[in-house]
This record gives structure tokens, C-alpha cells and sequence, in this order.
């Protein structure tokens, strides 16, 4: 074991298409869902080092410190640790470019990720994206016992805009999104993320949809089908098609549980409409965190200043977790 001081991160991603087909209530039924993502530029750092003491620190919105693992309150980390045999003398920290939960761009997962990348290099181990989605998805999945799908770890571990593919028998196909950077920009510069200003729990979200989702099969089979239908509006950097096909996933999707949208973000993404944009949806799960609006460019301090929500700058990411120091 090297024992070293180590950091890592991991980037956060916005969904286009296809959310909820990552589940496994739909895909191992249907035999696959497809998803749209894109890594960018906002990460979650996690720093790991020796503690001089056997105690076990971590600091994230609070710190802890502790004398045993079963100790530890954050439950990722604690079964991280355990995951990994690493029980005592060792410290996390952990940062985050955004609220660090309910904001729809993965950070649950991601921080998983990035806390195994981190982990793995303080004890010498070398880890492969592949290793890092599927270790972080068992963590989450079967040990924490959480509701979700498997985008998350996947986007985080591998970055890039992605065509995920989920079957039924759990295997992943990874497919980067093929265009020219002309039309990538025109999609990039087309985007506006606004923060809702207030979090939600995507867990019991999802458990709601799971509860009616062999009603809704349908409606599952469509967002696999404009999942895939996105790649080429993205590739020939349509963003009027995209922006429409965006606002008809996101009427279908809101159908699904009375806890994925409400009154104000209607009217909230209403009045956007109103403003020039294209189409618009709230990120993730939904019922707050980040709205995603498609609109012209120029419309886009328009529609920031007249709607009052505070704008995240962003670019895509090409790239998933990395280390990022590596002490001797």
C-alpha cells in the first residue's frame, strides 16, 4: 500500500434524452434503454491522505472524525472504505462546484466515482473507467440499497457526450456522440443551465415512477426512441429540433409522477418558451436543481434576467475522472 497523498476528479453531466431508461424496472424488461449525456466542465475533487492517528477524518459539509468505520455518518464513504478494506488512519475532503446534492447532475454517483479513483491510487491500485462505473453502481446500487439508474457512474467515469446503452443482461455500450466541432459548438452555446434554487431527493422520485412503470412502458420505449433520435439533430448541430424534441420529452416525463414538476416550474419553463427559448427540462430526476433551457444564444441573457434564476457557464467535458495530484 503507498499510503500517498492523492486527489481526483470527476465531472458532473446534464441529461439530454432518455432518462429513466437506465433503470433496471425498464431495461431488463425491455430489453434496453438508451440515455443522451454529456460530461462538463464541473467537478467533484476528493482528496485522500495518511492521518498521523488510527482516527478516520472526513470533511465534506461537515467533518467528521471518528475512531471506527462504523462510526463514519456519510454513508458512501463509510461503505467506500469498507468496499475497499481501508478502516482506519486516513483522511477524505471532499469539494464541490456545485451543490453537492438534488441538482440533477449526478453528484451522488460522481462523487462516488471520484472518491474510488482517489482511494485506489492511495493504496497503489491502478483502475480503469469500466471498473470505476460498475464498482461505483454496486456501491450505490446493491450495498446502499438506493433507487437510481446507472448514467450517473458511467458519465462520470468516461465524460464525453455519450449514446449510453443499457441491456437487460447489464451490459453497457458507450458510444461518443460523432460531429464536427462547428455543430458541437452551435449545441454547446445553445444550452442554459439555471439553478432552480432547491433540491430534491432523485431516490424517492424514481421509486414513485418504478411503482407505475409497467403502465407506462410506453412511454419508456418513446424516451429510448428519442434518446437515439437526439444523436443526429446534436450531430448536425440542429438546435431548433433539438430544443423542440427536448420540450416533448420533457411533457411525456412529467406525466410519469405528480413529484417530478409543479406548478413553478411550468411556469417557469412556460415563460421561457414565452422569452424565445426552444424547449427546456429540468435536469435528472426532476422536481428542482438545474433547469436546461435550448434557445438562441442571444436570447440567453433575456431569458436569465427576466426569469431571476441564477445562470451556470459551462462547457463540455471530453474526459471522466482522472487523478489530478499524486504525492511521493
Amino acid at each position: 500500500m503507498k499510503n500517498r497523498m492523492v486527489m481526483a476528479r470527476a465531472p458532473l453531466r446534464i441529461t439530454f434524452l432518455g432518462g429513466g431508461t437506465d433503470i433496471p424496472f425498464y431495461y431488463k424488461k425491455s430489453g434496453y434503454g438508451a440515455v443522451v449525456s454529456a460530461a462538463i466542465d464541473k467537478f467533484i475533487y476528493v482528496a485522500v491522505n495518511k492521518k498521523f492517528d488510527d482516527k478516520i477524518r472526513v470533511s465534506y459539509s461537515r467533518t467528521e472524525i471518528v475512531n471506527s468505520l462504523d462510526e463514519i455518518l456519510h454513508p458512501s464513504v463509510r461503505e467506500t472504505l469498507r468496499f475497499l478494506d481501508l478502516t482506519k488512519g486516513i483522511e477524505i475532503v471532499s469539494i464541490s462546484d456545485v451543490p453537492s446534492q438534488g441538482t440533477g447532475l449526478g453528484s451522488s454517483s460522481t462523487f462516488i466515482v471520484a472518491l474510488l479513483h482517489a482511494l485506489h491510487s492511495y493504496k497503489g491500485e491502478f483502475v480503469d473507467p469500466e471498473q470505476l462505473a460498475k464498482e461505483a453502481i454496486h456501491i450505490e446500487r446493491n450495498v446502499l440499497r438506493e433507487a437510481g439508474g446507472k448514467q450517473d457512474q458511467y458519465m462520470a467515469a468516461y465524460g464525453n457526450i455519450d449514446l449510453l446503452k443499457f441491456y437487460g443482461d447489464e451490459r453497457v455500450d458507450i458510444l461518443p456522440l460523432m460531429t464536427n466541432q462547428e455543430n458541437m459548438k452551435k449545441i454547446e452555446e445553445s444550452l442554459l443551465l439555471l439553478y432552480l434554487d432547491r433540491e430534491r431527493s432523485s431516490s424517492r422520485i424514481i421509486e414513485d415512477q418504478g411503482i407505475s412503470a409497467d403502465k407506462q412502458r410506453e412511454t419508456y420505449d418513446e424516451f429510448t426512441r428519442m434518446a437515439e433520435d437526439s444523436c443526429k439533430y446534436m450531430a448536425d448541430g440542429d438546435v431548433l429540433g433539438l430544443g423542440h424534441l427536448v420540450m416533448n420529452y420533457w411533457n411525456l416525463k412529467k406525466a410519469l409522477s405528480d413529484k417530478i414538476s409543479d406548478e413553478l416550474i411550468d411556469r417557469t419553463i412556460s415563460r421561457s418558451l414565452e422569452l424565445g427559448a426552444f424547449g427546456g427540462q429540468v435536469i435528472g430526476a426532476g422536481g428542482g436543481g438545474f433547469l436546461m433551457l435550448v434557445a438562441d444564444p442571444r436570447m440567453h441573457n433575456r431569458i436569465t434576467n427576466t426569469l431571476g434564476l441564477k445562470k451556470l457557464d459551462f462547457r463540455f467535458q471530453f474526459g471522466g475522472s482522472r487523478l489530478i495530484f499524486v504525492g511521493d
